[in-house]
């Protein structure tokens, strides 16, 4: 693409909040036009776009990084393995609920968006020999575990994720999982309620607080089990 070129969009659908969905006239050169999706909370514009992506991506289609995942160094994920802890992985097309708070008083009438997503063969088989072996699956994000959560409910290796976990879901593959601390109201905090109870998740943030832990993408994490 040249200098002065550029790229159109076609608008498809307008939907709730400003959402639109678009067409656009040539893929090549949107990295160069284009900007980094950040967090609100992210200010400053980052001159490097791989600061803000997990050194385990591959494919092209999310609007945000598995945050949990920037802890993660190739280093680490060789002393790890060496550990004998096994990592799989699965393509997530990470969506707008990242990001947006919920702000209907009652969650249940929240309308979550999907996110794409595909779990690899390899994948499926490493979590099936986890589950005979009495091994923790241990998933790194919420959305990751969002993911696994739809999998196992639906027993789809690909497709739209659409499922909203509240406090009363039947956790079905995860045993454990590796978050950063989230904004209040968002759909990652009542997922992590539902995962360790409200109570305790309110007892660690308040933790995190008097301790001075950062919060949000470029964050402390911990490890829920």
């Amino acid at each position: 693409m040249g200098e002065n070129e550029s790229v159109e969009a076609e608008v498809l659908s307008i939907g709730e909040e400003g959402i639109r969905r678009i067409r656009l006239s040539a893929e090549s050169g949107i990295d160069r036009l284009g900007e980094m999706p950040l967090p609100p909370y992210i200010h400053q514009r980052l001159s490097d776009p791989e600061r803000y992506q997990t050194v385990y991506s591959r494919q092209p289609g999310s609007v945000a990084a598995p945050t949990a995942g920037l802890h993660f160094t190739p280093g680490l994920l060789d002393a790890m393995r060496d550990k004998g802890v096994e990592t799989a992985f699965v393509t997530l097309h990470v969506g707008l609920d990242t990001f947006r708070p919920v702000s209907e008083d009652d969650p249940t009438e929240h309308a979550i968006h999907t996110e794409y997503y595909e779990m690899p063969e390899e994948t499926a088989a490493a979590l099936t020999r986890a589950r005979a072996e009495g091994r923790s699956i241990i998933a790194v994000g919420t959305t990751s575990v969002r993911t696994l959560e739809q999998v196992g409910r639906d027993r789809a290796a690909s497709g739209q994720a659409d499922l909203f976990i509240l406090p009363g879901h039947r956790f079905r593959l995860v045993d454990g999982m590796i978050t950063n601390f989230h904004l209040p109201r968002s759909s990652l905090v009542m997922l992590v309620s539902a995962f360790a109870g409200r109570e305790r998740i309110l007892a660690a943030y308040r933790e995190a607080i008097e301790e001075r832990y950062r919060f949000y993408s470029f964050g402390d994490a911990m490890l829920i089990w």
